[in-house]
């Protein structure tokens, strides 16, 4: 009779188990491309030849792009100056410490709109500031 018992009991249905898996499987393949999804590719960075390249990338970096039209974003959401300050207090309160700010402008952009960006990282008492260039340009064919 014992046998029957631990029969029944190793037996059972795992489809839903197996369904589940799988669309977890899915959901971190999915989430795992969304960090390089998220850079903006309407930004045409300028280009210094000369720039030192940075091999180790901070994780904890806020990346504020600024566009040829001065418009502020972080990935594709465009975001007020204001709203950048509030984004930065509250990275910096959640990092428990100083965080790195990565501005990447347009080649095109006014040195205002870069500005406003600073000044948001100077108001949420961010004083390290790292600006994005390309070493060398793609040639057109």
């Amino acid at each position: 009779m014992r046998a029957k018992r631990e029969e029944e009991y190793l037996s059972g249905n795992l489809t839903a188990m197996i369904d589940v898996v799988f669309q977890l499987i899915i959901f971190f393949v999915c989430t795992t491309n969304l960090q390089e999804s998220a850079v903006d590719d309407r930004i045409k960075l300028a280009s210094a030849p000369n720039g030192v390249v940075e091999k180790k990338k901070d994780p904890l970096a806020v990346k504020v792009y600024v566009s040829e039209k001065g418009v502020l974003s972080i990935g594709r959401t465009p975001i007020s100056p204001r709203e950048l300050t509030i984004i930065l207090n509250k990275a910096r309160a959640d990092a428990r410490g100083t965080i790195p700010v990565l501005i990447m402008a347009d080649a095109r952009a006014k040195h205002g709109a870069v500005k406003k960006a600073m000044d948001a990282c100077s108001e949420a008492k961010i004083w390290k500031i790292k600006f994005t260039a390309l070493k060398e340009r793609a040639e057109k064919a």
